[in-house]
């Protein structure tokens, strides 16, 4: 067995392709000493680095370091060298070398993009190293020619020129107070003509605007003699008016007695790559589509903004998700929903464009402005308000015109102690607060809404090993029968004794398991163990000749489940039980939303005896006369019709109801169970309106199955 993390065989066909190509455009910038087939196997080598690193988990770009140092070492150095190495990469190589299918063309071509950046980083170090050491060699051959000037004057003099005249780089020399004594023709080429206008200037003229403090700093440093050399990039005005970035090395020269005499410095053109270097920059933190800073550059500013500010610093963001934008690309094509996505960020990028403000794209439909010192804690909130009405009026998409909603989610506050993963969670939070309250608005973050919905992720998560790990539980609530009290059955309710927020009840996990499917399994367990319970009551004899009804929940989704009758009967079978001593209860929602495909599991197994159950009757709003289509023959009448009858005397209104729902009940022969009695008051009432059964806190609260016999 191969291990999962190792990169799949690389294709050696590609790989020959792609050294071909590269070293047909490298190699005649190059001046190397190889064969062009020796150079091409040593470009061989190297492709297969990058395409190992191009598809290694995880991702890694230093093998491109590597490359551009080899690259270096192999003398392509001529300054067309490093644009026609770049150039190959980028054309070819997810062409011939990466599994895109694999990576996705998004992060195959950001790694491509990093490739690219790593070669340049390690093609420049070693570039500057060689120019180091090339340094060194004339800042040696430039002392010992003065200090044996006056033996050799015409040797030293002559081999000096040699080098300073042939050499690559820009060199120039100066005094030690600043004056430009002589450079060379790569020099000249570099600033522009003519060279005699700047020998009579000084080096410290030579400034930009853009140039860093302690470039002025260490310039006067080596004057002084306190510094030997100092290496810097820094710009430079061209005689032309164009802008020269160079690589500039600047080394003290000493006398014989050690004092400073002359400055040497060398330079080297590095425009073509800083501008290179920008671009692959650029991709790599903008968004390709709307050409807005995506989620990298995002967390980049986010970080910085938490990092560098006060205690008194704040940072405000908008976290927006377009409503129903699915629909779009499903309905209209990828192509429209592109087109709505940059016509959106145009919108949002207006709204957006104050001093301190950055908008960004961070995936799919998702955007985010960030806000740095907001002037006022509403400051934040009115972006929002602005986004959203900047998105109110129709975007017009090549003859269409498209309506845009949104959700945003906003947070406010100090940065201090607070991360940019926490900050972006909670705005993420509630922006889903402001979808779930029906979306085109916007929500204010709250911690309390932050930590339920932290809370309900972590519930969801745990719910899988929950079931594997015997977390669940079932209480029994008794079912009494109202004409004599006697015990008639027990409603099975499952808790979940979680390990750090103790037992919860199923309002708090039923809806997320719904949610997660893992209803259908937590419900087959509940089945099996209520079924299970009720056999042993069975066998110690309670509830006389009649063995007890056991009552369990049935949800929405077990409802659909397509193996609802397989399971109940196998249950049954499995334990020994009638069906009639099972109960499933469905709530009223449910079932009058059943068509009749729906309902046939339902039917199937009433017809085999099992008891069906419509629950929280009165709560779905369904229209009374299609209790008639439904395979139930028991009613359980909600809470909330019988609550004015626990005071004295009762509510009239609510006695009318509940009697004519009893009435129609009987008229359509189902059973009425109530839910919810708590007082002998409202008990004697129902008794008296003919309800045929009850469960409550008046009876008896939900315990273990051992205590159902002492409940009643």
């Amino acid at each position: 067995m191969t291990d999962s993390r190792t990169p799949p065989t690389l294709p050696p066909d590609g790989l020959r392709r792609f050294a071909t190509i590269w070293c047909r455009a490298v190699y005649p910038a190059t001046t190397t000493s190889m064969t062009k087939r020796e150079f091409e196997g040593l470009l061989t080598a190297l492709a297969e680095r990058l395409a190992r690193a191009l598809r290694a988990q995880p991702f890694d770009p230093s093998p491109g370091v590597f490359v551009g140092e080899a690259l270096v070492a192999a003398h392509c150095t001529a300054p067309e060298a490093l644009p026609r190495v770049l150039g190959v990469v980028d054309a070819y190589l997810l062409l011939y070398c990466a599994d895109t299918a694999a990576l996705g063309q998004e992060e195959a071509r950001s790694r491509c993009a990093r490739l690219q950046h790593a070669i340049s980083a390690g093609f420049a170090r070693a570039l500057q190293e060689r120019t180091r050491s090339e340094q060194e060699s004339l800042s040696v051959a430039a002392l010992t020619a003065q200090t044996e000037i006056a033996n050799a004057l015409h040797e030293s003099e002559t081999r000096f020129r040699a080098v300073f005249r042939d050499a690559a780089l820009g060199i120039g020399i100066a005094d030690i107070h600043g004056t430009i004594i002589d450079t060379n023709d790569s020099f000249a080429r570099m600033m522009g003509p003519p060279a005699t206008s700047r020998q009579s200037r000084n080096v410290l003229d030579w400034t930009h605007p853009e140039d860093a403090p302690e470039v002025s700093r260490m310039q006067r440093e080596l004057m002084r003699g306190e510094r030997e050399h100092y290496q810097v990039e820094k710009p430079y005005n061209r005689s032309d008016g164009t802008v020269l970035w160079a690589n500039l090395t600047v080394s003290l020269l000493r006398d014989a007695e050690g004092d400073p005499r002359y400055m040497l410095a060398m330079m080297e053109d590095v425009s073509e790559r800083r501008l290179l270097n920008l671009r692959l920059r650029y991709q790599a933190t903008h968004d390709a589509l709307t050409d807005l800073p995506n989620r990298s550059m995002f967390f980049e500013k986010l970080e910085q903004a938490l990092a560098a500010g006060s205690p008194q610093s704040r940072v405000g963001l908008c976290y927006l998700d377009l409503d129903g934008f699915k629909a779009v690309n499903d309905s209209l094509g990828h192509a429209v929903g592109d087109q709505l996505l940059i016509a959106v960020a145009e919108r949002l990028q207006e709204c957006a464009a104050e001093p301190g403000q950055m908008l960004a794209r961070i995936g799919g439909d998702e955007f985010v402005a960030l806000v740095v010192d907001p002037p006022t804690p509403d400051a934040v909130a009115e972006l929002a308000r602005r986004a959203l009405a900047a998105l109110a009026t129709p975007v017009t998409v090549g003859d269409r015109e498209l309506m845009v909603r949104a959700s945003i989610g906003v947070v406010e506050g100090p940065t201090r102690n607070l991360t940019s993963a926490e900050v972006l969670r909670s705005a993420d939070i509630t922006m889903y607060r402001a979808k779930a309250e029906g979306g085109n608005r916007y929500a204010l973050a709250d911690p309390d809404s932050d930590a339920r919905a932290i809370s309900r992720h972590h519930l969801t998560h745990h719910l899988p090993a929950a079931l594997k790990g015997c977390e669940f539980f079932i209480e029994y609530q008794p079912l009494v029968k109202m004409e004599d009290g006697s015990l008639e059955g027990a409603e099975a309710l499952v808790r979940w004794s979680h390990p750090r927020h103790g037992v919860l009840g199923p309002d708090r996990f039923i809806p997320l398991a719904e949610h997660t499917g893992l209803i259908v399994p937590l419900g087959r367990w509940v089945l099996q163990e209520a079924v299970r319970q009720a056999c042993k009551w069975q066998v110690r004899g309670i509830g006389g000749p009649r063995p007890l009804r056991v009552n369990v929940n049935l949800s929405p989704r077990q409802l659909h489940h397509p193996e609802l009758v397989e399971d109940t009967v196998a249950v049954l079978e499995e334990a020994g039980l009638p069906p009639s001593a099972l109960c499933l209860e469905v709530t009223e929602t449910a079932m009058i939303r059943a068509d009749e495909h729906e309902l046939k599991p339902l039917r199937q197994l009433a017809e085999l005896g099992v008891g069906i159950a419509l629950d929280d009757f009165g709560t779905g709003y369904s229209n009374l006369a299609n209790l008639r289509r439904l395979p139930a023959n028991t009613l359980k009448l909600d809470r909330s019709f019988t609550q004015g009858l626990q005071r004295t005397p009762a509510d009239p209104v609510d006695l009318k109801i509940v009697e004519g729902i009893v009435s129609l009940a009987h008229a359509l022969r189902l059973s009425v169970t109530v839910e919810g009695v708590e007082t002998s008051t409202q008990a004697e009432q129902l008794r008296d309106l003919g309800c045929d059964s009850a469960q409550g806190w008046y009876y008896a609260r939900p315990g273990p199955p051992e205590r159902l016999p002492e409940a009643v």
